[in-house]
């Protein structure tokens, strides 16, 4: 198998531009990622997804960051409304397997098989607000517990999870958008609470890096920094897929090429591009070019991991959640 493009690639509209399938070809990017600005119906959601598969020349999974709440690309009639994670984090993890499990036969029917959930950042009251009641508990064993719940409720649904922020931002007070938190926190602390969240899900196959500095273990931020890779690797013990988060995000500085070759020497494996816009990605791949082989195989590993999704009664899922938050 020749080598995937390292990035997974958005789009500017509802439909492929002829540039646009130009570069995919070219490139093969490993993946695809949707936005509200591509969406606007079924049909046309699938088509989509097919020319974008049909571009890249392989069946290339299509993410989507639907969690509920404000982070949530579809929205009724294509999908099903959810409350932000925190605010369900009473129910239990039964009700968090359900959110997944409803979600993933919904992306499926759409033709969409990644989801970049669960979010296992550990929520504080200083938690930024773009964050907070995107989490999953206030607590190490709840967002455990929460978490792998949602894996197994995607992974039932043949969807594909990617878990985030690797290895934390739960601490961070800034909006990474727009600006780079910091994080002043001791190791101790780092270790039991916001590491030990990845640390316990280190088997899924897909993870997002977090775009923050640690400042007791280095000054560069995590998405970028060999140090803080080589933590997520070794110490945190993550051996599948790391993507990197949307790299036109603010908290880093420089080019968008140059973000995204700093982050490939680093040490991720790919690199996420979400705004569509064609110039940038054209600069990314002729910076950043194919996957390296250690990165390749992570990435034959997470196709692998894709499932036939299993045979359930949604109706029937669906009136069981709306039990547990009635």
């Amino acid at each position: 198998m020749s080598r995937f493009g390292a990035a997974i690639l958005g789009c500017a509209g509802e439909r492929l531009t002829a540039e646009e399938k130009a570069l995919y070809a070219g490139m093969k990017p490993f993946g695809f990622i949707l936005f509200a600005r591509n969406l606007s119906g079924p049909e046309q959601i699938r088509a989509l997804c097919d020319e974008m598969r049909d571009a890249a020349g392989f069946d290339a999974p299509v993410f989507i960051d639907q969690e509920g709440g404000r982070v949530q690309r579809l929205r009724p009639p294509l999908a099903r409304e959810f409350r932000p994670p925190l605010e369900d984090a009473g129910l239990g993890a039964r009700a968090f397997y359900l959110r997944a499990r409803i979600i993933a036969h919904e992306l499926r029917g759409l033709g969409i098989d990644g989801n970049c959930i669960p979010t296992l950042d550990v929520a504080r009251d200083e938690t930024h607000a773009v964050l907070q009641n995107r989490c999953y508990g206030r607590d190490v064993a709840t967002v455990v517990e929460h978490g792998r719940a949602v894996v197994d409720g995607l992974m039932a649904g043949g969807v594909l999870p990617v878990m985030k922020h690797m290895p934390g931002h739960g601490l961070g007070t800034l909006d990474s958008h727009k600006e780079l938190p910091r994080v002043g926190a001791a190791r101790d602390e780092l270790d039991a609470v916001d590491f030990a969240a990845f640390r316990a899900l280190r088997d899924v196959p897909l993870g997002m890096s977090a775009h923050l500095v640690f400042e007791q273990i280095d000054p560069r931020p995590a998405t970028i920094s060999p140090v803080m890779v080589r933590l997520i690797r070794e110490e945190i013990g993550f051996q599948g897929l790391l993507m990197t988060d949307d790299i036109s995000m603010e908290a880093l500085s420089g080019t968008v090429a140059e973000r995204g070759a700093a982050a490939l020497a680093a040490g991720c494996d790919l690199v996420l591009h979400c705004n569509g816009d064609l110039a940038e990605m054209q600069s990314l791949w002729e910076r950043c070019g194919e996957m390296g082989v250690q990165a390749q195989t992570r990435a034959e590993a997470a196709l692998s991991a894709r499932r036939v999704p299993d045979d359930v009664d949604i109706a029937a899922l669906n009136a069981e959640f709306d039990g547990l938050i009635a």
